[in-house]
């Protein structure tokens, strides 16, 4: 949708009042009953639409579904301070919606208002080592834009189509992590909608408790609404390394190495059925490189050296090929229907010392023939720098993840949710934590353990930003 003023031509499904006696919308047809609540002028529209408030009760899990009373398509930043100012005065939840690509209802708001981002999605300035964006910018977006001057972020996740705003609410975790951290340690400043509807600016020097608190916050004192993010040079090519092992426990070995060696600048891993009933273990790794340059093609025998793989590949792609390279597999899931099934996905954060362990427990309830993704790569903890995005306490974690797609069989997307929690409760016992794009069924006692020390600093910045408790009420972290 084109940013447009729609106050002029304000249709029979845009909402133009709240009554509070009955918790429901008035249009503009029934906005002169006597208790209604006129909603605050608007650049852009809040409806009723049938259709919107349907998108908004889905994510991308396909598991949970809860309904919104209206949805917000903002054509300016004030819209939103505008809309959650309204929504403190009148007891209503609120909370952004990027691509929808939670799996287990985070961005979803029963009763409530759903503000849908994708209307903001403006790139403002590039500059040499920087980057100006709305929230609903999506990182495909980003990456045309920058590559276009031979610049780039410097971690991306493996699936583009991702809303800016909606990654540095959660982490980002992406290939280049070892070396970069998370997408929230590159992001240099912030423009942020408080949840009593302040549009503040924060960066480590301005407003730092805020700034820290919306990084990897999870939506629970602030929207971001904009945000500067750092940019670095792009190479033009990458050679793709994929080493492969059976051995579990060496794979951890050299993955654990190679997170702290740093030698690649892209690392990340996969478990894969090993076509005898079992599985094997790879390690995906690049390096960035541009012909002619200083950085020549990379040393082959110097990059594998000390490394016990037993197989392996090598690829050269272009830096932009391979960053894209989930586009055509994507497509064709779309196609056929598969993207629209449940995605009861479970996504975990587990100190290297257990992670052969959690992969082994996690593993046995796998088909050793699945289709499903398992991504099982490491990451130094000391590159994080953002206080609310939790990992364990070790020096090495490990990302680990089952991308399960469910049947489109009742019960069936519930029984592998449950499945996921008797993973976690496992895994947790070892020292996991949540990476909170899971669909694992969560209680307040279990965010309490996830923030562990955390919590209290957890609370205060919840009464300090967001005292009503309006925004992002999926997640479930407070009563």
């Amino acid at each position: 949708m084109q940013r447009r003023t729609f106050i002029a031509t304000i249709s029979a499904l845009t909402v133009a009042a709240f009554d509070p006696t009955r918790r429901s919308w008035l249009t503009a047809a029934e906005a002169a009953y006597p208790q209604a609540i006129p909603v605050p002028e608007l650049d852009g529209e809040l409806t009723v639409d049938p259709e919107a408030l349907a998108e908004a009760a889905d994510d991308f899990g396909h598991i949970v579904s809860r309904a919104p009373i209206a949805v917000l398509r903002p054509a300016s930043v004030k819209d939103i301070v505008k809309l959650v100012k309204y929504a403190n005065r009148n007891g209503l939840k609120v909370a952004m919606r990027g691509q929808g690509h939670s799996t287990y209802g985070q961005a979803q708001v029963a009763g409530g208002i759903v503000i849908d981002s994708r209307t903001l999605a403006a790139i403002h300035e590039i500059e040499d080592d920087r980057v100006t964006v709305d929230a609903g910018v999506t990182w495909n977006a980003l990456l045309a834009a920058t590559l276009a001057r031979d610049l780039t972020p410097p971690v991306l996740t493996d699936y583009l189509d991702l809303s800016i705003g909606g990654t540095l609410s959660v982490g980002g975790i992406g290939g280049a992590t070892h070396r970069k951290g998370v997408q929230v340690d590159n992001a240099l400043a912030l423009d942020v909608v408080t949840g009593d509807g302040r549009l503040v600016q924060c960066s480590g020097r301005r407003n730092r408790a805020l700034f820290e608190a919306v990084l990897g916050g999870l939506g629970q004192y602030g929207i971001i609404v904009g945000a500067t993010l750092a940019l670095e040079r792009a190479k033009k090519n990458a050679r793709v390394y994929r080493l492969y092992y059976a051995d579990l426990d060496q794979y951890v070995a050299d993955q654990t190495f190679l997170a702290e060696d740093a030698r690649f600048d892209y690392l990340e891993g996969q478990v894969l059925p090993n076509g005898a009933g079992g599985f094997q273990y790879m390690v995906e790794a690049a390096v960035w490189f541009s012909p002619a340059s200083r950085r020549s093609a990379p040393d082959d025998a110097s990059l594998l050296a000390d490394l016990s793989f037993d197989t392996s590949s090598i690829e050269d792609l272009t830096y932009d090929g391979w960053l894209r390279r989930l586009e055509p597999t994507v497509a064709f899931l779309q196609q056929i229907g598969v993207w629209a099934f449940p995605h009861p996905w479970i996504d975990l954060l587990v100190p290297a010392s257990e992670a052969a362990d959690v992969a082994r427990l996690a593993l046995a309830s796998v088909s050793p023939d699945t289709q499903d993704p398992m991504l099982f790569y490491p990451f130094p903890r000391r590159k994080l720098t953002r206080p609310l995005f939790m990992v364990p306490d070790e020096p090495v974690i490990f990302l680990f993840d089952i991308l399960r797609t469910a049947p489109p069989i009742p019960g069936v997307a519930d029984s592998l949710v449950q499945l996921n929690r008797s993973i976690y409760d496992a895994a947790a016992a070892l020292g996991a934590k949540k990476y909170p794009i899971s669909s694992i069924p969560f209680a307040v006692s279990d965010w309490q353990a996830h923030y562990g020390p955390q919590w209290a600093k957890v609370q205060a910045l919840k009464q300090a930003f967001d005292r009503n408790h309006t925004l992002t009420p999926g997640q479930g972290i407070f009563a």
